[in-house]
């Protein structure tokens, strides 16, 4: 047969038309990662195989050198103590996760899904996309078309300076075909494919056996469920990293080798470094979409639980709405039993924390108690009877102060009094119990 040993669909970057000019190879050095490689390559274009050096990935050595501050690229993101990490990935193709922009994407009609059934304080949600998704549609239609996941929380990374932090800090990772989803597995972390398609790939690719084997992601199932079965049966494969590098730690030497030898020049006796991937700004999670709470109060303890949406299988004995001053409606603040917003303690625009919840109170009667945010661990309160608190956390706590500040609503709506000397809240949320420390201003 004159198709017979033949790859259908050679990968990308191995084919001829991409590597040879009048039958003979344009490039001085072909760079891949793997002997694997090497044996695809001269089976679908023995022409290059001359050009061909094996110098491992130099973007997955940057990830390995920096897996010692993955708790800080878990701050900058904003994760506390007890979420999870969820990041989302496309690659750029019709058939991936994000798609064309056309009606059957699975992310965008995915995202709103997500924002509203998984719990805020349980779970933090960010997005990669190809830098060609944005170059494509354009940044503007991107965040149109994400727009009400970003008001439920997501957080768009940046696809070009840090992606890989995001994937350092992952607990689990949703996406597709493309490399990130294979980088993610290869550092041993929990991946659901939502969209996977196989005439995309060369079907001898170590990411074709990947993407057949990886569990898949219902779009139209519960959400949650799905998240939480990923985490709780994966186990890491014994050597996850197996196909992505064959030199792992070892591409900055032997690129500088393979270069200075093109250019016939002695190596430095420095060693070859990469440089380090940088600590991405702080970016916390921004929730101005309302949130349904539920709570239930026992004693000083009060478990709390805030969606966007109003999940099936919510656990609660009393709820309330908690709206961002932010809201995209304003007309949701006429409906808010808990306003709350973020600001410096000075800032002149507002008046500081007592006079803008005192201004809040007014305008919005129906408005039980305004939450202004000073910070990542505390805020002020006022209530409608007058009162002024500090809510702070105490020793080992790390929630959201918006959750604290919605606690004590509840506790205080259940007949929970603040006495002169201030008292401590414990709140539970995300798999864990949180001192808030409740005092008079």
């Amino acid at each position: 047969m004159p198709d017979a040993g033949r790859v259908a669909e050679p990968t990308f970057g191995l084919s001829p038309e991409w590597l040879l000019a009048d039958g003979k190879p344009f490039v001085d050095g072909l760079v891949l990662s793997h002997p694997e490689q090497l044996e695809r390559l001269r089976r679908v274009c023995p022409e290059a195989e001359a050009a061909s050096v094996l110098a491992g990935d130099p973007c997955f050595d940057r990830m390995l050198a920096a897996r010692p501050h993955r708790e800080r690229f878990r701050r900058a993101l904003g994760v506390r103590r007890g979420q999870r990490l969820v990041v989302l990935n496309s690659t750029w193709n019709p058939e991936g996760f994000f798609g064309n922009g056309g009606d059957q994407d699975v992310l965008p009609s995915l995202l709103p899904r997500l924002t509203a059934d998984l719990p805020a304080d349980d779970y933090r949600l960010a997005a990669v996309l190809h830098p060609n998704i944005w170059y494509g549609h354009g940044p503007g239609q991107i965040r149109a078309w994400l727009d009400r996941a970003r008001r439920g929380g997501l957080t768009l990374i940046d696809p070009v300076h840090a992606w890989r932090q995001a994937l350092l800090a992952a607990d689990a990772v949703v996406g597709d075909f493309g490399a990130v989803s294979y980088y993610s597995a290869a550092l041993g972390t929990p991946v659901l494919l939502a969209s996977a398609a196989q005439d995309r790939l060369d079907p001898e690719a170590p990411l074709a056996a990947f993407v057949r084997d990886a569990p898949r992601l219902d779009p139209h199932g519960p959400l949650r469920d799905q998240v939480e079965e990923l985490l709780t049966r994966h186990r890491p494969a014994a050597d996850p990293a197996e196909f992505v590098s064959s030199a792992p730690g070892a591409s900055a030497t032997l690129l500088r080798r393979h270069f200075y030898a093109l250019m016939e020049l002695p190596e430095p006796e420095a060693p070859a470094l990469l440089e380090p991937l940088p600590l991405p700004p702080y970016t916390p999670a921004r929730r101005t979409a309302p949130l349904n709470v539920r709570t239930r109060v026992r004693g000083a303890e009060v478990r709390i639980e805030r969606t966007t949406g109003h999940p099936y299988d919510a656990v609660g004995e009393t709820t309330h709405l908690a709206v961002h001053e932010d809201t995209r409606d304003p007309g949701d603040l006429t409906h808010a039993d808990v306003i709350v917003r973020e600001g410096r303690p000075d800032d002149p625009r507002l008046g500081g924390p007592e006079e803008w919840t005192a201004e809040v109170l007014r305008r919005y009667p129906h408005c039980a108690l305004a939450a202004y945010v000073t910070g990542p661990d505390r805020c002020t309160v006022r209530t409608r009877d007058g009162e002024v608190l500090h809510l702070s956390a105490g020793p080992g706590a790390d929630a959201a102060p918006a959750a604290y500040a919605s606690a004590l609503y509840a506790w205080q709506a259940g007949g929970g009094t603040v006495p002169p000397g201030g008292t401590t809240l414990r709140v539970r949320t995300a798999g864990g119990v949180h001192p808030v420390t409740v005092a008079p201003a």
